[in-house]
């Protein structure tokens, strides 16, 4: 195939058909994780729990995380990547609608807790996916359209969540958004996704022999896989490890309370803070797809890390800076700062398909995401106890711009594993 051979030729479905749908499952799966932000206030009330222990309910969803992410990954490897995710949307829709039924602190942690097991081979499992429909030249992209699913699901999320609060109680919020499972995410999985291109009667000859041939060109190069405890033996998916493990940190944690910064910096009620709390995902989304697209011209991930990572952690201690004496510049910083926090997420994933031969890397990007998600938890609980402690947001702020821009340093650390040549044609995506 020529590189003069237009995209037309090849065909793009996988771009149309499958990220979309990805992508849909994730926002809703999404939804779910972080919605309880909006019931922090009504959960405290009714429990009679400090702002730890609500960080303790919103964080305590990573440790269960972390269960199911090796598996989940090596299952969408060697099993089924479309099976697998199909069985865990319907615990996790059953666990978040639980949540709405907690009659305590305890129950509601143990649901919250089950929640997270439930959605943890999710991302290792649809990471696995995509690998097998983009070839490397592409991967950055796609990863980098399917991770706008955390903007987009946090820009429906924040108004509807904040509205369901103010026009009812956080119970109704975890029934009303755990039910989407059910009636959305199952349905599209199931009728839209495949797990190789030779499954899908929808992908033509020319793209599927474009997707084969490019993946094949991509394997050339690699080493023999060795047995699977190689995975913990690579130093660079332990520093990985570690770079998720800090951005997780700072996103979750700012993530997690960002509502409760908007609603003391505005002192508006949380339908207006949904509203307002779009605005930094609405900057992520685009931030997201410039930065995979970026990445994608010169391959060099760790660059494309660290500078996200650097923004978010100046752009966050100016935000708390400015305070109340400049709402509008403060809010401009927390994009910025949202923006830096979540575009790292395409170059980042790009980076660790590249750790390992094929056969292994399944189980590595499992790994990487469980054990970088404990970071989760401990970014939510130190950002309460820090307001217990000190009864603002500012300590809060340097705590998560010092984990940001940490992740960053050591991102500069990691080379990735050079790939080899290219395969002529289009590697083109939608936005091009």
């Amino acid at each position: 195939m020529s590189s003069s051979t237009g995209a037309a030729e090849v065909g793009m479905t996988r771009w149309f058909r499958l990220i979309p749908i990805a992508m849909i499952v994730y926002i809703i799966s999404f939804m779910d994780r972080t919605n309880i932000a909006y019931a922090f206030s009504g959960i405290g009330h009714d429990f009679h729990i400090t702002k730890a222990d609500e960080g303790t309910a919103g964080g305590i969803f990573f440790v269960g995380y972390v269960l199911l992410q090796i598996p989940g990954g090596w299952l969408a490897e060697h099993w089924s990547a479309k099976k697998f995710v199909a069985i865990m949307i319907c615990f996790w829709g059953l666990m978040a609608l639980a949540c709405g039924l907690a009659q305590n602190f305890t129950q509601l942690v143990i649901f919250r807790f089950l929640l997270g097991v439930a959605e943890g081979g999710i991302w290792p499992a649809t990471l696995v996916l995509l690998s097998h429909w983009f070839p490397v030249q592409e991967r950055a992209r796609a990863y980098g359209f399917w991770i706008t699913n955390l903007a987009i699901s946090s820009i429906i999320t924040q108004p509807l969540s904040g509205f369901i609060v103010a026009g009812s109680d956080w119970r109704t919020l975890f029934f009303v958004e755990g039910a989407l499972p059910f009636i959305i995410a199952l349905p599209l999985w199931l009728i839209f996704i495949k797990d190789r291109p030779e499954d899908a009667h929808w992908c033509l000859p020319a793209e599927r022999d474009y997707i084969n041939r490019s993946l094949a060109q991509d394997r050339a190069n690699e080493p023999e896989p060795g047995p699977f405890s190689d995975i913990f033996k690579s130093a660079t998916v332990w520093r990985l490890v570690v770079v998720y493990f800090l951005v997780q940190v700072g996103f979750y944690g700012l993530n997690m309370w960002m509502p409760t910064l908007l609603k003391s910096l505005t002192h508006a009620g949380f339908g207006a803070v949904g509203l307002i709390a779009t605005l930094p995902y609405v900057v992520a989304g685009l931030m997201l797809w410039f930065n995979g697209w970026w990445a994608d011209t010169n391959r060099r991930y760790s660059r494309h890390v660290f500078l996200p990572m650097t923004l978010a952690a100046v752009s966050l201690i100016l935000s708390v800076t400015v305070g109340e004496g400049m709402i509008l510049l403060s809010i401009f910083f927390l994009c910025l700062a949202m923006g830096g926090a979540m575009s790292y997420d395409g170059p980042f994933w790009a980076a660790a398909s590249r750790t390992l031969p094929v056969a292994l890397v399944g189980g590595a990007m499992g790994l990487i995401n469980a054990l970088g998600n404990l970071g989760g938890y401990l970014g939510p609980f130190l950002g309460g106890y820090l307001q217990d402690k000190t009864h603002n947001f500012y300590a809060t702020a340097i705590l998560f711009a010092i984990s940001l821009f940490a992740a960053g340093l050591v991102m500069l650390t990691i080379r990735v594993r050079e790939t080899a040549p290219t395969v002529h044609g289009p590697a083109v995506s939608p936005a091009e």
